[in-house]
């Protein structure tokens, strides 16, 4: 309570400190730089990110970018090829005047290498970068290509769809913010009880998100699905604290006229129950961090880090701001529209055995479809795109031409038999879906000695270590047909060269899902258990955790099964993370209802009338922080052009309607059905007055 009353009394320091944090924290936003590149978050010690690596201090060689020319004379080609020569952070550009003179027709080429870079109206560049994918200087080299190409070149690879990534991603996210904002006002001006309070809650929460994304500052870089989504998210899981605080300092102003020692039993109350739902968010979120693609420690961290600075300003900041506008706060109150629940709360008490069906009936077709959009997930990267981008145009133009859906690399030993090198090129060729496999032996054929190359050409393609092949494939990036490619390109690489790698994007992405694959598991497992944990020590429970849970995970089994269901088809990194927010997030409104249900229980009721009780005065705070968490995010999901974050935060949408739902139509019925069972295993319930023969009918 001192701590409390401290607040209230220095209430113009806060907020004078909170104003003034807000200086370093907008340039910390501005210089924290975004990282693009998903394949940069996959563990170090994968052959494929060595492979990277090597590739950067052998050849200095890192990003590789596929150029598409169409309808352009041979001779404005190799004036083209020159000037990308010039651009910046440009290391090769390779093409037919790389290897010989413009006086020597390009007909002399072997057909399987002229076919490779040419057909009917169009010619293909391959161009390596002396920096890596996502690096802002490759980023600014891609839009110089491009401003010097026009539009009859077309710029794929890796580094073109980060950098149309980024442009898309500047371009929409302060409409996100916006949208979330708006949103999540217009719920709380209907829903809650003010007409002012909401944007008192959202000058708070605000404040609080920008020293959250200022902080991300000594992270160093973040990635653009952290910052596309930290904000929104903040802004949705700490809502609750807010509505937390007015509701009980309204509450405490019927008991007393001191306004400020009304805030300070507020600010008291509020505290414990805030750090109670804070943290289940918090290990929902750490939870992320588990993941050994690093993706999830970013976003993890962040969030995290985001609720402990929003319950830090509810019970700081926003008592300070309250107090400040306390008069028109008061002026503008309205009748809620969800402030008389009590025929719900008798109605759902009196049928609770059709609810206890439907949650088992919901049972398996929920987990099926779960199971089943978790097999559908997309890894291409591409796919977030909207068709009309130029990287997606020029990937299109690639199938189209040349039919090459994925390039890959390969390093082999440059000491390796050039007889060995030959066969092995030669065996992977017949491996299905490769188009044909580029090194120095296919340019100069078998009876011409490489020697006679100029070092120029030879230093392109081969270091004193390793020399440098170009696999182009048929196949996507991501699926399973490239995945059985890549095994068995590994499998006759490893018979010549055990050293060798297969790397790219390709390679990376079937890393990627392996990984991913194995971490979807562990957060699950490690998300569940710490909720479990928490839940069991707040509820002094073994049946409670077990309960709730069930009531959360069939919520996000329904939210995430309705893509199957639906056909639709989600980002990778979506399940993952949208299982462990949603059960994070919303797992305490269940914990607000058994809490009451319990004081209910203990206090004399029986077990139909204490979850009566509980659910008639839950069920506002639920339906507002569930509408609240919808609002914030449905108009960014309806609004982005990116899919990943639209489909998580269409999941986010969704998943708090369904959670909403869920806890107050099948979970009052569990706790019916269960009560003995609860009573036995909960501490300080035994004593509870059953009196199962005395029961009021209802």
């Amino acid at each position: 309570m001192r701590f409390a009353k401290a607040i209230v009394k220095r209430r113009a320091v806060i907020l004078i400190v909170a104003l003034a944090l807000m200086v370093p924290s907008v340039f910390g936003m501005i210089g924290t730089r975004i990282n693009y590149d998903m394949l940069d978050y996959l563990p170090d010690d994968m052959d494929t990110v060595i492979g990277q690596n090597t590739l950067m201090e052998d050849f200095g060689k890192g990003a590789f970018s596929f150029i598409v020319i169409e309808d352009m004379p041979v001779r404005d080609v190799a004036e083209l090829k020159e000037k990308i020569e010039t651009v910046e952070h440009v290391e090769t550009v390779l093409w037919y005047s790389s290897l010989a003179d413009l006086s020597v027709p390009m007909e002399i080429l072997p057909d399987r290498i002229y076919d490779a870079f040419n057909t009917g109206n169009a010619t293909m560049m391959a161009v390596f970068f002396d920096s890596a994918t996502s690096e802002d200087v490759t980023m600014d080299a891609i839009r110089a290509i491009r401003a010097l190409a026009g539009r009859q070149c077309f710029v794929s690879g890796m580094s073109a769809l980060v950098t149309d990534l980024k442009d898309l991603c500047e371009q929409e996210e302060p409409v996100y913010v916006a949208l979330a904002v708006a949103c999540a006002c217009a719920a709380m001006m209907i829903l809650l009880d003010g007409w002012l309070v909401p944007f008192v809650f959202l000058a708070s929460i605000g404040m609080a998100i920008v020293l959250n994304l200022g902080s991300n500052y000594f992270f160093g870089e973040v990635s653009y699905i952290t910052k596309a989504l930290s904000a929104v998210l903040q802004l949705a899981v700490t809502m609750d604290y807010s509505i937390f605080l007015w509701h009980s300092y309204n509450e405490q102003l019927t008991k007393t006229d001191d306004h400020q020692e009304a805030m300070a039993k507020a600010i008291h109350e509020t505290f414990s129950s805030v750090i109670g739902s804070s943290v289940t968010t918090v290990a929902g979120f750490i939870a992320l961090c588990f993941m050994s693609f690093t993706l999830g420690r970013d976003l993890g961290i962040v969030m995290a880090k985001g609720v402990l600075l929003g319950v830090i300003g509810c019970v700081t900041l926003l008592p300070a701001l309250i107090l400040l506008l306390d008069k028109p706060l008061q002026k503008t109150r309205h009748r809620s529209l969800v402030a008389h629940t009590g025929g719900l709360a008798k109605g759902v008490c009196k049928v609770y055995p059709v609810f206890l069906i439907v949650f088992a009936l919901l049972i398996f077709p929920g987990y099926y479809g779960y199971d089943k959009t978790n097999e559908e997930v997309y890894y291409d990267m591409g796919q977030c795109l909207p068709e009309d981008m130029e990287y997606v145009i020029a990937n299109s133009k690639l199938v189209e031409e040349f039919d090459i859906a994925s390039t890959h690399m390969l390093l082999v030993d440059s000491g390796l038999p050039t007889r060995d090198v030959r066969d092995m090129m030669q065996e992977m060729e017949r491996v299905d879906g490769v188009k044909y496999v580029l090194g120095l032996e296919s340019v100069v054929g078998p009876l011409v000695p490489e020697e006679i190359l100029p070092d120029s050409v030879r230093s392109i393609l081969k270091s004193d270590r390793w020399e440098l092949m170009l696999i182009n494939s048929e196949y996507k990036v991501a699926g399973d047909e490239v995945s059985g490619q890549l095994d068995a390109l590994n499998a006759i690489l490893k018979k010549y060269d055990d050293s060798g790698m297969l790397i790219g994007e390709a390679p990376c992405m079937k890393d990627m899902i392996e990984t991913t694959d194995h971490d979807f598991k562990v957060v699950n497992a490690v998300s569940i258990l710490a909720i479990f944990v928490i839940i069991a020590l707040v509820e002094k429970s073994l049946s409670l955790p077990v309960i709730l849970i069930a009531v959360i995970e069939l919520a996000i089994f329904l939210n995430l099964g309705l893509p199957h269901y639906l056909g639709q088809s989600l980002p990778f990194i979506a399940p993952i993370c949208i299982s462990t927010i949603q059960l994070g997030a919303t797992v305490d409104y269940a914990i607000l209802m058994t809490t009451r249900y319990k004081a209910e229980r203990i206090g004399g009721a029986d077990k139909k009338g204490a979850v009566m009780a509980a659910l008639q005065s839950s069920t506002p705070s639920v339906i507002v922080s569930g509408m609240g968490l919808f609002a914030a995010t449905f108009g960014v999901a309806v609004y982005s052009n990116i899919d990943i974050v639209s489909s998580m935060c269409m999941l986010m949408a969704r998943g708090a309607v369904i959670s909403v739902l869920m806890v107050l139509f099948t979970l009052p019925a569990l706790l019916i059905l269960c009560d003995g069972v609860i009573r036995r295993t909960t501490l300080g319930m035994r004593q509870a007055s059953g009196k199962v023969n005395q029961e009021v009918k209802l």
